[in-house]
């Protein structure tokens, strides 16, 4: 009877001691990602998802919004998912909201594929720079590439491989009901509370295949933010912003060689220019693009020495936009240069330069005013009688002269014909004849 009642107590203590504990929080770290993929994007993702590994969160849920971006970066993206070791939750949010493109390769590749009523996805098919599809030449390897590793995604998390394909393939677009329904996604939540509920004892696929229970009870909210870097850096990959500032730059650098001693011209114009070199180190740059420009200035340039009737400076604002255009090879509009904003830059670049450069050549051309050069033609007065040696003042500066058209007479006009090292050779200026009085 006493171990009975031994035991009795034992269990009522444990109980209680099970009540009397608080509830441990799961933390869920949540980051938005409302931007096209390229390489601050990935930075702030990976960050998001080592910050809740150290902190040992239950999981990570990617908010996404996106039209698509660079192949690299999403790789490098889908591979920081897969790897995690805490479970990373895809959410395609608020309505409205996409991701297609390189956005579909990240949704599939979450451990769970979530998103609101109203969203949409798929549209993977890979394009080159200039928008269209990808010429035939390439086209069998690209696809195949990009199909392989959308197969490679749905596999390893057990989605419906063959309508992941099509929407590579075919460029599939699927709404979030019918993401749902083709088991690409695994379900549809209005908000964030609603998708925290349904997540709560969700069981889910790792990527090595192994299941694992969601359990969020009284999930803690870990907001992860872009840092100061990371917005510096997504707004230099914005491909308008990398192409204003490099033609800031070239503008700069131009007024300050040929106008030099503006210093500021050329500052502002080194700082554009490396801010430029920073953003084109992350964006797929195009060398067509820079060679059409790179002749633009070039036809600029010889309008200014050519009579041409504008012939030039039409077809290097032709190049000039069309380099434009091509001068990032993005796969999505996204990634590359509006014309609208192409357009009136290219005007503007080339009427600055052929402007400028105008104003050069007619300074070139004019008489020269300064040095030994600038003397010949001076006028002056002679100081003594130069027969033929003597002094003269000239431009407020005394000189020794030698008279080379005869005698000249102290107080006589001078005209400075040539200037050599200590001397100078003048004639004389002969007053102007008095008119002759009653003549017509």
């Amino acid at each position: 009877m006493v171990p009975m009642q031994r035991l009795k107590f034992i269990l009522g203590a444990l109980v209680a001691l099970v009540v009397a504990c608080p509830v441990v929080a799961q933390e869920v770290v949540r980051l938005r990602v409302e931007d096209t993929i390229q390489p601050a994007s990935q930075r702030f993702i990976e960050r998001a998802i080592e910050e809740a590994e150290r902190r040992g969160a239950a999981l990570v849920i990617l908010e996404l919004d996106t039209p698509g971006g660079l192949l690299d970066s999403t790789r490098e993206i889908t591979s920081a998912i897969t790897e995690s070791d805490v479970p990373v939750v895809v959410y395609v949010t608020p309505g409205g909201a996409q991701a297609t493109s390189a956005g579909f390769f990240i949704l599939i590749s979450a451990d769970v594929a979530a998103m609101a009523p109203g969203t949409n996805t798929g549209a993977a098919s890979p394009v080159q720079g200039s928008g269209e599809d990808v010429d035939e030449t390439m086209k069998a390897k690209v696809f195949s590439d990009a199909s392989a590793m959308v197969r490679s995604l749905a596999e390893a998390r057990g989605r419906n491989v063959d309508l992941a394909v099509e929407a590579v393939v075919d460029a599939r677009s699927f709404t979030a009901e019918e993401a749902v329904e083709a088991e690409l996604s695994d379900l549809v939540a209005n908000d964030l509370d609603a998708l925290l509920e349904s997540l709560n004892g969700f069981e889910l696929t790792r990527v090595d295949g192994s299941k694992a229970t969601v359990y969020l009870d009284s999930p803690v909210i870990i907001e992860i933010e872009q840092s100061q870097a990371e917005e510096i850096l997504s707004f230099l990959a914005n491909p308008n912003v990398a192409y204003l500032l490099m033609a800031l730059g070239m503008l700069g650098i131009y007024v300050e060689v040929t106008h030099p001693g503006g210093i500021f011209p050329g500052v502002v114009g080194v700082i554009a220019m490396l801010l430029a070199l920073y953003s084109l180190s992350v964006l797929p740059l195009s060398w067509a693009g820079v060679g059409l420009m790179a002749i633009a200035i070039l036809l600029f340039i010889l309008e200014v020495k050519i009579t041409s009737f504008g012939l030039l400076t039409i077809g290097g604002v032709i190049c000039f936009v069309l380099g434009s255009l091509m001068l990032f090879d993005g796969p999505i509009p996204d990634m590359r240069v509006s014309l609208g904003v192409a357009l009136p830059t290219a005007v503007l670049i080339a009427a600055t330069t052929i402007f400028l450069l105008n104003r050069v050549l007619v300074a070139h051309r004019g008489q020269v005013m300064t040095g030994r050069v600038g003397m010949v033609g001076e006028i002056g007065k002679a100081l003594s009688n130069l027969d033929p040696d003597g002094k003269v003042l000239v431009h407020g500066e005394y000189w020794d002269a030698r008279a080379t058209g005869g005698r000249i007479d102290i107080g006589s006009d001078v005209r400075v014909e040539s200037v050599g090292d200590r001397r100078i050779d003048v004639t004389c200026v002969e007053p102007a004849a008095a008119p002759v009085e009653g003549s017509a």
